[in-house]
């Protein structure tokens, strides 16, 4: 449904991207951030969704083309390690939000995982998005910290977490709450990364379902 792009990033680089189109002209905006195994399929199918949805969809991508095997956790926590976060959100993820925005519609961040840890990077360091709803990631306080989020954000995470443990959960919503940021934090009895559906032995279809239809809500009442 959505094609291969290239974009400027704030920089003037271009930088690669899968890009979904609403039939509407005037689309509101939703960048989507990848998992830590790259821009899989599965990401693309999340856009093309989006795009189903009603919203323009783009998943940059933060590994230059490089795509990781579900089985190669090794490899995956290589690329991730490797990456300048710094860079993927203020160029290529600003530089996604900023085509998405090109006609003048609102546009919004998704991630899961890493991308779900770059949702909340980008909510404290776009000044041009309207929301974010990362999925099962939660950058350290040294990096971004919950009164640095500047866009009203929902949060979905998972109880079975072993990454993002609930402690990690409850402390992340508690700093939301004591810097008064507009926020809603979604718990599900359910593994991390339990939206893959690509992923049987950690999908959940119920929660996922669930999660996807309060992130469209949303996303939907942000963007307007």
């Amino acid at each position: 449904m959505g094609t291969s792009i290239s974009y400027k990033r704030p920089d003037g680089k271009e930088n690669g991207g899968y890009l979904a189109l609403a039939a509407r002209a005037n689309a509101p905006g939703v960048v989507v951030i990848q998992e830590w195994w790259g821009l899989q399929d599965q990401i693309k199918g999340i856009c093309d969704r989006f795009a189903l949805a009603g919203f323009d969809a783009l998943a940059p991508d933060l590994y230059n083309g490089v795509v990781v095997p579900y089985h190669d956790t090794e490899a995956a926590g290589k690329e991730m390690n490797s990456m300048n976060f710094a860079d993927a959100t203020e160029q290529n993820v600003r530089g996604a939000v900023q085509f998405l925005k090109r006609n003048g519609a609102k546009a919004g961040i998704t991630g899961f995982c890493l991308g779900g840890v770059v949702s909340i990077i980008a909510a404290a360091k776009i000044p041009e998005l309207a929301c974010a709803v990362p999925f099962y990631g939660i950058p350290p306080e040294n990096v971004v910290k919950p009164a640095d989020v500047k866009v009203p954000l929902q949060g979905h995470f998972a109880l079975k977490d072993t990454w993002i443990t609930p402690e990690a959960v409850d402390t992340f919503e508690a700093g939301l709450k004591a810097a008064g940021k507009t926020f809603e934090i979604h718990r599900y009895d359910a593994d991390h990364a339990f939206v893959n559906e690509q992923r049987a032995p950690v999908h959940d279809r119920k929660a996922a379902e669930l999660a996807w239809d309060r992130a469209v809500t949303f996303l939907n009442k942000h963007l307007a």
